[in-house]
């Protein structure tokens, strides 16, 4: 095993055991710990993004942007809920552009997918239970090893060259393919319907937008990574971009009634 080729192979495994018993062990808390996590990851989503697309900006200004999203999320987490609180969000990341320079409509875009991921894991777990948002990670995970090992034992013509040059269509439908595998397996433990799995189909696509955009932005700002906040990982962008598009989805499913609609136990 060559040492250049791994060296930093032990701080990345460390980083993430750290990384999962924190986020699962929120997970299984729920209540006010898993709020402050969603909380406090928002102020951090939020920090890297302004820090990325606005690295000449004065000192703390980007710190400053994520205080006032993880307040943001906290506040509309606690007050009024439904869609009242999403609207709340949305107008929120609006708000929250109007002074950015430049790309502003890109910053509000991914602003708000950023507060309501936020939101809704709070939602989610506290409204839907711990079994819901396994779920969601679930799928999460499944489309990501799918469509990395695919990608390269398959391999083919590339989803979207111009912002991820890596993902394939091989990947892509791999992805798909096992995100359903999920949603097959969680019909019985959710008490859900076959609509489960187009669901979960669904969520897989969004997942996989949520990364393409972020590397959109890291491609169109010369990026290599959202920050070096996670040694051997780099940022929290970096590892919950795929996350942030799927959580954003299934609040947005949840407050229309979908989630609900898949099976009578749900809340």
């Amino acid at each position: 095993m060559s040492e250049g080729r791994f060296g930093d192979l032990k701080l990345r495994v460390l980083s993430a055991l750290v990384m999962i018993v924190v986020g699962f062990g929120a997970l299984w808390a729920g209540g006010h710990v898993m709020a402050a996590l969603a909380v406090v990851l928002s102020g951090l989503l939020a920090w890297e993004l302004y820090a990325m697309m606005l690295p000449e900006a004065p000192q703390g200004r980007a710190e400053a942007y994520g205080v006032v999203a993880a307040i943001v999320v906290a506040v509309f987490s606690y007050t009024w809920g439904g869609l009242l609180s999403v609207a709340g969000l949305l107008l929120a990341a609006g708000l929250l552009a109007v002074r950015i320079p430049r790309d502003a409509g890109i910053f509000a875009a991914y602003m708000a997918l950023i507060l309501l991921a936020g939101h809704g894991l709070i939602v989610l777990r506290g409204e839907y239970g711990l079994v819901w948002v396994l779920w969601l990670v679930l799928i999460v995970i499944a489309s990501d090893v799918a469509g990395y090992f695919a990608g390269r034992v398959i391999g083919g013509p590339k989803f979207w060259p111009r912002y991820s040059p890596k993902k394939t269509w091989s990947g892509t439908v791999a992805g798909w393919m096992l995100a359903a595998v999920v949603g097959y397996v969680f019909m019985d433990i959710l008490g859900a319907g076959l609509w489960l799995i187009a669901v979960s189909v669904l969520l897989s696509l969004a997942g996989q937008m949520g990364d393409i955009a972020e590397s959109a932005i890291k491609r169109r700002y010369g990026v290599k990574d959202s920050s070096n906040l996670i040694p051997g990982h780099g940022g929290v962008l970096d590892r919950f971009d795929a996350m942030i598009a799927v959580t954003a989805l299934a609040l947005v499913l949840a407050q229309l009634g979908v989630l609900r609609g898949l099976t009578g136990v749900a809340g």
